[in-house]
């Protein structure tokens, strides 16, 4: 079949595919011709540079032109593509970069210095792109630049197995290590039916309101291109500016996380009423769960029907829908089984759970075309959250007698804080280092900000009079931003098991009691 992006550049040459407008007044757009064009010499690029399907091309940068680009050219030419969060430290960045065996590097020029400082220890990373950027910013010396992509051919790449690639996008697990799942290319049929029951028309201009490197943004992104819808690509959230590109160019569809959505409707009523928020049409509600309160407040600055919301993971896709009109009817509740999707419900025992209520939970295992293949060399982490062509993250959840689910805890132990996965054996194994931390459990505490926040209860080495503040200045040193414990505590002794088991739920319990999680 030929490439989606191939078919609109012919049949809507001229209209805008990718809008980048910046707070700054500079404004870049791409028609469908351009973007095609520009797809087309960044794939032929790469596989001047030896990139073959099933190859890895990691990219890295803010939301951009350029990230559509090489999302678009990946695709063409049937290589893996592994978005890598710019936010990282070096150190963790290191460790994607060469795990996932990335033999190119695209990256924007606002964090290739990162990359120059690591050159010499990356494994197999042959050829550096840097691309794009912040005005007034070059590449370092020894990369490949936009002028090397602008010099290869436009013309469509000749490949002969272009559907051999997809996404390798890294999770976090609970060995504190990011693990790579590996998605092969969407079924077409089931992402076509789940987009019906959103009501997507080609008409819609859709607008990111997050990072590309996530695989809800990107993919929802990737969906308004399947409809050869016009994209906006914010470089950076800002809420006041979202509204103003909502309103100058009549945003209609959208994909955020509640920590984003909780900023817009923060804002003064004074700063929201400059700008017009009638079209948005779809605001698919995901990345953490949103409150009943922050719903009210959603429905209250923009149209009620364009509320939906789904629940999904990078490894399982879209699970669940819940439309519009259930929105205050079900509160709680992640809606009924996406299109083409089966959920099981599992107790401790292994049973599937029949009954219905929250006296009734199990963990979800779904089955479905939309499923990834793996975790890109840890196949033991693959098979151990998988029961057949079943497979589960570890969430908790019942359903009811309408057949909608409620999760009702997330997968173990996982802190979702500004709709960023955190996973704390990560931050607990950087604390550990620390010569004056004894033990150490972190966990998520209530935030009205962000939804969750990351606190660490530490239990000091004897003798020690270790402060949070140098806990919190050591975790800045390791951990990128958002990883960073925001508060601690200190403690005797951390509460265990007969077989040593750390009880998080314990240490949770007097944050949250009394209420849910936001």
């Amino acid at each position: 079949m030929p490439d989606t992006l191939s078919v609109y550049a012919a049949s809507q040459p001229d209209k805008l595919a990718v809008i980048d407008d910046r707070p700054d007044g500079t404004v870049t757009t791409w028609t469908y011709a351009e973007l095609e064009a520009r797809s087309n010499q960044l794939a032929n690029l790469l596989l001047s540079l030896g990139a073959r399907p099933r190859s890895k091309v990691l990219w890295c940068g803010p939301n951009s032109p350029q990230v559509v680009a090489i999302m678009s050219a990946t695709r063409k030419i049937g290589v893996v593509a592994v978005p890598l969060n710019y936010r990282l430290t070096p150190e963790e960045a290191l460790y994607v970069v060469n795990h996932s065996d990335a033999e190119i590097v695209y990256v924007d020029v606002d964090h290739a210095p990162m990359f120059a400082s690591l050159r010499d220890r990356l494994e197999k990373v042959r050829h550096i792109i840097a691309v794009g950027g912040s005005p007034g910013t070059t590449a370092p010396e020894g990369m490949l630049t936009d002028a090397d992509v602008m010099a290869a051919p436009a013309s469509a790449p000749d490949v002969e197995d272009a559907d051999a690639g997809g996404t390798m996008i890294y999770t976090s697990g609970t060995t504190g290590k990011p693990k790579g799942a590996v998605r092969p290319t969407q079924d077409p049929e089931a992402v076509g039916a789940l987009l019906f029951l959103l009501g997507y028309r080609p008409d819609d201009v859709y607008i990111t309101a997050g990072p590309l490197y996530h695989s809800g943004p990107s993919a929802f992104l990737g969906a308004g291109l399947l409809f050869g819808q016009t994209l906006i690509v914010q470089r950076k959230f800002d809420a006041e500016d979202w509204l103003r590109l909502v309103d100058k160019y009549k945003a209609s569809s959208t994909f955020s996380a509640p920590a984003l959505v909780r900023m817009m409707c923060a804002l003064p009523a004074q700063v929201k009423d400059r700008y017009d928020r009638s079209s948005m049409r779809i605001m698919i509600a995901n990345a953490a769960p949103w409150s009943y309160a922050l719903k009210q407040q959603y429905v209250a600055d923009f149209p009620p029907a364009s509320l939906f919301e789904v629940y999904g993971s990078t490894e399982l896709g879209v699970d669940t829908v819940l439309l519009p009109a259930d929105q205050m009817r079900k509160p709680g509740s992640c809606g009924q089984p996406a299109p083409g999707v089966e959920i099981m419900l599992v107790d401790a025992d292994g049973n599937e759970v029949t009954g219905t209520g929250p006296e009734h939970p199990g963990e979800v295992f779904i089955r479905s075309k939309g499923v990834f293949d793996t975790y890109y060399k840890n196949d033991a982490g693959y098979e151990a959250n998988s029961r057949g062509d079943w497979h589960t993250v570890g969430d908790i959840a019942y359903r009811d007698d309408e057949g909608y689910f409620y999760i009702c805890d997330r997968k173990t132990d996982m802190i979702i804080t500004g709709g960023m996965n955190v996973y704390p054996a990560e931050i607990e194994a950087v604390l550990e280092q620390h010569p004056e931390v004894y033990d150490v459990a972190v966990f998520g505490i209530p935030s009205p900000e962000w939804g969750e926040a990351v606190h660490a209860t530490v239990v000091r080495a004897p003798g020690s009079e270790l402060a949070g503040e140098e806990i919190t200045a050591f975790a800045r040193q390791h951990l990128a931003s958002y990883k960073v414990p925001r508060s601690v505590d200190f403690t005797d002794e951390l509460p265990r098991t007969g077989s040593g088991k750390l009880l998080k739920r314990q240490l949770r319990a007097p944050y949250w009691n009394g209420q849910a999680a936001l």
